[in-house]
Order: structure tokens, then sequence, then C-alpha cells
């Protein structure tokens, strides 16, 4: 096992959700599988864009962000559905949580694609093996499919995954770069745009080889200091490392951990969901942001893993919100069966400055109540400085003690929004 991976470097893995959208709402409607189906921005309109297809619907010279009148002119019998995020994203969050049964360095890029480090999964078996005990997992308990790129750098395992799809594993050395990668079209090259390759081309550089060839002077001429970095990366150098606090855009902070024993005692696991809770609230206040929603992952015993998620009315960082909400999912969807692994996740995070509250019927009452006494403190602190008066909410440390005000069960479940993602 130990000459599978080497004694200096890394091994790391890209995984990239095949038509991610489309795929998903043929997992939650098995009726569509096999059909051309469409994600449309607005289906309704001859002027929405397609957001994504199934294979299928490519077969017929269907693409992303084609206009549906020129889609349904080339595939007159394709079904458009209209985007469901929420379903989308309670899928990535249990696509995440499978990823991280191998190890913590989980680097989500984007709602359907992320890095996973491997150098340190040795226990597990060998890269390749892996690769495909992951595909296979994602495949069995979500109905997703994926394809997998494995390479010693980020660069080179994104190239690899996007060589075979749908359901390819593709490994890519340094020492295959020469053949594989060199004699494609320079604009095959991630990190290359449209822009870019014509930019490149005018200057003669038409493959990844004229640009891993070219001298560091006249690249950064023409394209400054990300010149140098794409020249470094069709050389198949890359330095980054797989980060899992880097992905910003992905916008979730989450905590899952595998039970001990099975586990079918409501009472057990519900205590084991407040201690989540209380791991995702602290990271939130630390991180300084808040979450618009709460996702929960229930694996059996059977490891049959469910996901569920709901979008907030209102921003929520306090470990007893996000504990309430997450119990409420928990125990709509739990089918009583033992369980093996819990997850709860934050999703929609926002920075702290932009977490302003958003008053709906139920709460707009309690706050215009608050409104004279707002009033003093604003009087206040206009005469004695901002700092003279802060509110418990306004300490974000999670080692400090908030003072708290509980509300009851039944009005924190009246300030959402459920989406359906049974």
């Amino acid at each position: 096992m130990d000459e599978m991976y080497p004694k200096k470097g890394r091994v790391i893995l890209h995984v990239d959700m095949n038509s991610f959208f489309a795929s998903v709402e043929m997992a939650y409607d098995p009726s569509l599988k096999g059909k051309p189906l469409a994600i449309a921005g607005d289906a309704s309109e001859r002027r929405g864009i397609i957001v994504t297809c199934s294979y299928e619907a490519r077969r017929f010279g269907v693409k992303t962000t084609m206009p549906l009148w020129e889609a349904k002119k080339l595939c007159p019998h394709l079904i458009v559905k209209k985007p469901n995020f929420e379903r989308y994203r309670a899928a990535s969050i249990g696509m995440f949580e499978i990823l991280r049964q191998y190890t913590k360095l989980v680097e989500p890029v984007s709602i359907d694609e992320g890095y996973v480090d491997i150098t340190e999964c040795k226990s597990f078996g060998s890269p390749l093996y892996i690769a495909n005990t992951i595909q296979k997992r994602i495949l069995e308990q979500l109905d997703l499919p994926c394809s997998i790129g494995i390479a010693p750098n980020k660069f080179l395992a994104k190239m690899a995954s996007d060589m075979k799809k749908p359901m390819g594993i593709t490994v890519l050395r340094k020492r295959d770069i020469s053949q594989v990668l060199w004699p494609l079209d320079v604009e095959e090259m991630h990190g290359i745009g449209k822009k870019t390759g014509e930019k490149l081309r005018a200057a003669q550089i038409r493959t990844i080889e004229d640009l891993a060839k070219t001298s560091e002077f006249q690249i950064k001429s023409l394209l400054g200091i990300n010149g140098l970095k794409l020249k470094e990366r069709a050389n198949g150098v890359d330095a980054r490392l797989v980060d899992p606090e880097a992905a910003q855009e992905f916008k979730s902070i989450g905590h899952s951990t595998t039970l001990p024993k099975d586990i079918a005692n409501q009472k057990e696991l519900l205590q084991v969901l407040e201690e989540l809770a209380i791991k995702v609230s602290a990271r939130l206040k630390r991180k300084r942001v808040f979450a618009t929603g709460i996702g929960i992952v229930i694996r059996y015993k059977d490891r049959k893993t469910i996901t569920r998620s709901k979008k907030l009315v209102n921003p929520i960082h306090q470990e007893d919100e996000i504990f309430l909400y997450g119990k409420e999912l928990f125990i709509k969807n739990w089918n009583g069966n033992p369980v093996r692994l819990l997850g709860i996740t934050g999703t929609d995070v926002m920075d702290h400055d932009h977490a302003v509250k958003q008053l709906d019927l139920f709460s707009y009452e309690g706050d215009a109540k608050k409104e004279p006494l707002l009033q003093t403190l604003d009087q206040l602190r206009k005469k004695y400085g901002e700092l003279i008066i802060e509110t418990a909410g306004s300490h974000l440390d999670a080692n400090k003690n908030d003072v708290k005000i509980s509300s009851s069960e039944a009005n924190v479940q009246k300030n959402f929004h459920e989406f359906d993602n049974n």
C-alpha cells in the first residue's frame, strides 16, 4: 500500500458531480431518467436560459447557457424544470458529508464539486480504490453520478476529472502531462476562458504545450502575474493545498459525527444533535457570520443516507436556534430506525454586517414593542458613544457567555419557510 502513496507529495481527488441539477431532479423523480431534461432559469418564457441539462439532452446539441427557444428547436420533446435550489443544496450537503468520512481535508469549490486530500488515507485502501468507493457510495446513497480525478495536485486533479464523464475515474500523473495534456487546445485548460484563449492564440500559443514552453517574459507581458501561474500549471506545477476553510463561495458551516454504536433512542439522538449545534454555533460566531438556512444529515444502520434542509426567514447563529430548527427537521424526517451518523449544517452563510433582520408577520409585533427601548438606546449612544450599551447579540465571541432570550419552540417554528425535500 505504501508504494501507491508518494513518500513526498500529495494525493488529491477532484470530485465533480455530473450534470448536477438535472441529476438531482432525476433522483427526486426517477420517471425523468433516460429522458432529455433541462433546468432553465425561466421555463415559462422563450428567453429563458438553460442552466444545465441531462446527457440525453446534450446528444441533441442542447448546451448550458443556450436560450430555451433554441434548445426546444433542437429537441422538441425536451422536458424543462425550474431550478429547485433547496433540493440541490440538500443533495450537496449529503455529497460533502460522504467525502468528509474519509478525511477532514475537503475543500468545497462550489455546490457540486470539491477537492479531497487523501494523502494520509492509506487505511482506506489505494487511491483508485478510495475513488471507486466514493463514486459508488454517492451513486448508491444519493442516486447521483460523479466523475473523479486523481493526481498529485489540485490542477491536475481538476483536469483529470473532466476527461471522463459521466461516471469516470481518471488518474493523471506528472509523467503523463506531455502525452495527455500538452496536445490539447489551450482553451481546454482549466483557468483559461474565451478571452484569455483569444489573447494566447493571437500570440501563437495554441496548445497547452505551447503555453508550457513559452518564455516567462512573453507570458508575463501578455497576461501579467496570472500568466506565470498558467505557465506553471501547464507544466504540472501547483503548490496549492486543499484548505477546508478556503471555500467562502460554498457558504456553509457544519459538523457531523459517526456514533459509537447504532442508536434508536430519540432522546439520545437529540442530545447528539444539540452538541453538534453548539459546535456549529461556535464556528459561525468565530467567523462572524450568520446562517440563513439549516440542513441535517441522517445515516441509518444500513448506510442509507438522507439530507433535508430549510430556508430561514431571519439569519441565526445561536446554538439554541440552530438546535431547534435542526430538531424540527430531524423529528419530521427520522423514520425511527437506528442511526449511525448525524450531521447539522448552517447554510447560506452571510457576513455579520449584512445579517439584517427580516421582519415578518410573526416577529413584527415583538419588534415594534421594542421600538421605544431602541430609541432610548440610540439617544444614549449619540450622547456617550457607540459602545456605551451593546445588546447580547452583538457579542460574537464564542468563548463568552451571551445573554439569551429563548423563544418557545412553537414561535420559532413559525419563523421559517419550509421547503419540501422529501
